[in-house]
């Protein structure tokens, strides 16, 4: 059975920081790389942040330097902490797999960053 299920997500003035936690099931998680992808209001969904099984992490630019991924491969949960948050980081986090190779998402949880 695939379950993502994130959380940790909330409203925080600009410059401050949040952390997201993301729970996977096994089987979308073990061995995978595992990502946060955003979906902005009114823009499409995209991948800001994923992290290989062996702990290798890329970053798009628009949160390098500020954001961290991490996992725990134990307990197949990936964190992403968000520090130095702008209004533009606003936005749905969901966590899934990358490549996403089935139709499934989490519900995601909602990050708002006010100016």
């Amino acid at each position: 059975q695939v379950q993502l299920v994130e959380s940790g997500g909330g409203l925080v003035q600009a410059g401050g920081s949040l952390g997201l936690s993301c729970a996977a099931s096994r089987s979308i998680f073990s061995g995978n790389v595992m990502g946060w992808y955003r979906q902005a209001p009114g823009k499409q969904r995209e991948l800001v942040a994923s992290m290989t099984s062996g702990g290798r992490s890329t970053y798009v630019d628009s949160v390098k330097g500020r954001f961290t991924i991490s996992r725990d491969n134990a307990k197949n949960i990936v964190y992403l902490q968000m520090n130095s948050l702008k209004a533009e980081d606003t936005g749905v986090y969901y966590c899934n797999e990358v490549p996403t190779r089935r139709n499934y998402w989490g519900q995601g949880t909602q990050v708002t960053v006010s100016s």
